[in-house]
């Protein structure tokens, strides 16, 4: 099952770049994993609530234009579903019995995603109740996709 991570704006500090690139060399024998930045849009300085709506909507549309079809595709959401490391391996192994042939995460930017990326979303998950900083969001999450699939396959993670 392969893993694509679509996240809003360019991740410029250098030990995130090196820590991307180390999960997605560590994830390539259980089927790859891959990241996948969008242009982000300015938000102007005290920005409406419209302008904000506005800014997601078209970094939405940039999410959403990376996703391959027939992805099963999982919003990043503050509000989402809450799993433990062992639940989301469980359900990495049912997606992958259902089928599943591909994984779309998509992060959006600090004003977070638009209503049509949730509404095309086939699931939302949080990471935590707490606040990372979008781009450091990639690695987590790649730790625990790394995580899963070890865990799947019954290998030992710490070291």
């Amino acid at each position: 099952m392969r893993v694509r991570i679509v996240a809003v704006g360019k991740a410029k500090e250098r030990y995130i770049a090196e820590g991307i690139a180390e999960y997605e060399k560590r994830l390539g024998p259980y089927g790859g994993a891959k990241v996948i930045e969008v242009r982000d849009e300015r938000v102007p300085k005290n920005a409406s609530p419209a302008e904000e709506v506005q800014v997601k909507e078209r970094e939405g549309e940039r999410l959403l234009a990376a996703v391959p079809d027939g992805a099963l595709v999982v919003a990043l959401d503050p509000e989402g579903e809450t799993w433990s490391s062992e639940e989301l391996a469980t359900h990495f192994g049912r997606w992958e019995i259902g089928g599943v042939r591909e994984i779309t995460f998509l992060i959006g930017g600090p004003l977070g995603l638009s209503d049509e990326v949730y509404a095309l979303s086939d699931l939302r998950l949080s990471l935590s109740r707490m606040t990372f900083l979008h781009t450091l969001v990639r690695i987590i999450l790649l730790e625990q996709v790394y995580r899963a699939f070890r865990i799947l396959r019954g290998e030992p993670y710490h070291k």
